[in-house]
């Protein structure tokens, strides 16, 4: 199945869910605080599907530009408002009031990826355990005394279970520019302590794990034989399912792609593979057959090839937690994502973290599709760093965003009465112009990772 027939439905649940959630907050607290609401839309533009409230007179639309949505309040500011519904014009409330009803889109964004984060911790939080792959030279890692197939368990006093929890956690530290103590497990299950320094390394998330030294342990995965092709050399040789080939001519197989290839190189010989058979070591002769691939000759086996998943299914693990343990691991969880994203957008104001780091649609889609065509916890992962990411997104200082009402409000709040007219249409002039240019940045930065 093409990815984009995952990807784009799953990009649309998600962006209308979180749209929802987030006007529903702005909705919901100034119907609280005696504002009247006209109109609550899921996307802009054309109405798509819309219906009326005999009770209260809001509409609720769903339009035809889904990247978004609106919560249209009473506003003397636009449009002439009849004398008896003066009272419950926006405008006209209380400071506090409309300071509510402004913080609450991105207040239950965050409330939202604590549900979220909460049932993630209930269903478990699948992962791959933190086994460190070829350590380099000259790297933080092999200077820190790390080594190939020891295991990283925590980071300072914080438990690293997974490779996911090591890469937020260490991306934290390496923007403190500090060393780190970190509990490694070694191969005898042993436990030691070492010390990484981060305090020149790259606040970059794409460049720290490559700068310091560390990737995953990659298993071997000895190639097995899933099934032969009839008639073909394997069937020929009496190779059977679950065969697992070790060594070719005494030449050790590390995985199956090193398999292929010393097929291939080998059309029309007759090798001897080494074979583990029910738990017996054995010797089988095989010729292998040539064809003719455009100008040059390879050799074929004539078996699908799988791999031995022993090893791989000992790396996995996962963390689950009762509903009662859930919920405060859910609110660290959320408060750890939202300061992490506070501090990369402020390196990239600084030019410590490149603006290419910035994702659009395009991106979120894919990142939409492989999350929902691996199962719901990753998912609602997924939703849950999206739902943090629109709330301190949507708090910058910025006039149209939610932030920049609220910078206004605490001008009014120092000042003691509203900014005039003109400089509340002007800031959120130049709003719209930085809004534009980040989404054009995020479009550009889409472009060109799937240009490659």
């Amino acid at each position: 199945m093409p990815s984009w027939l995952i990807s784009i439905p799953a990009f649309f649940v998600a962006i209308a869910l979180l749209v929802a959630v987030h006007e529903f907050g702005h909705y919901w607290v100034a119907r609280r605080c005696g504002v009247k609401v006209l109109r609550y839309s899921i996307g802009f533009g054309r109405k798509i599907w819309g219906r009326t409230s005999p009770k209260t007179g809001t509409e609720y639309w769903i339009a035809a530009i889904p990247l978004g949505g609106y919560v249209k309040m009473l506003d003397e500011r636009e449009g002439e408002v009849a004398a008896a519904d003066l009272p419950y014009a926006f405008n006209r409330q209380k400071l506090w009031k409309r300071v509510a009803i402004v913080a609450a889109g991105p207040g239950i964004n965050f409330a939202f990826a604590i549900l979220a984060y909460w049932l993630v911790f209930m269903l478990g939080i699948a992962g791959m355990k933190p086994i460190i792959g070829e350590v380099g030279k000259d790297t933080q890692a092999f200077q820190s005394g790390l080594s190939q197939g020891e295991q990283i368990i925590a980071v300072g006093e914080k438990e690293t279970a997974t490779w996911q929890e090591l890469r937020l956690t260490l991306l934290g530290r390496a923007l403190d520019r500090e060393q780190v103590r970190l509990t490694v497990l070694d191969q005898n299950g042993d436990t030691r302590s070492v010390v990484l320094d981060l305090t020149k390394a790259s606040a970059e998330p794409e460049v720290l794990f490559k700068q310091i030294g560390l990737s995953p342990y990659q298993p071997k995965g000895t190639p097995l034989i899933s099934d032969t092709v009839a008639g073909q050399s394997a069937e020929r040789a009496g190779l059977q399912a679950g065969d697992q080939l070790l060594a070719a001519n005494g030449e050790e197989l590390q995985g199956p792609r090193e398999l292929v290839n010393w097929v291939q190189a080998h059309p029309g010989e007759t090798v001897e593979f080494s074979i583990q058979r029910d738990g017996e070591l054995i010797s089988q002769m095989v010729q292998l057959d040539a064809y003719e691939d455009g100008d040059k000759t390879i050799g074929r086996l004539g078996a699908h090839i799988g791999v031995d998943a022993s090893e791989w299914d000992a790396m996995r693990t996962q963390r689950r937690l009762n509903p009662i343990a859930a919920a405060p691991a859910a609110v660290a969880e959320t408060w750890s994502v939202s300061l992490l994203t506070v501090r990369l957008l402020w390196r990239m104001v600084t030019g410590d973290v490149s603006w290419k780091n910035i994702s659009g649609p395009i991106q979120i889609a894919d990142y939409a599709g492989k999350t929902a065509s691996v199962g719901l916890e990753p998912f609602l992962s997924f939703l849950a760093l999206i739902s943090v990411s629109l709330a301190v997104l949507n708090l910058l200082p910025v006039p149209v965003l939610d932030g920049g009402h609220l910078l206004y409000y605490a001008c009014e709040f120092i000042r003691g009465r509203p900014l005039s007219d003109k400089a509340q249409i002007m800031g959120q002039q130049v709003g719209m112009v930085a809004l534009l240019l980040l989404m054009s940045l995020a479009f550009y930065n889409d472009i060109i990772r799937l240009l490659g």
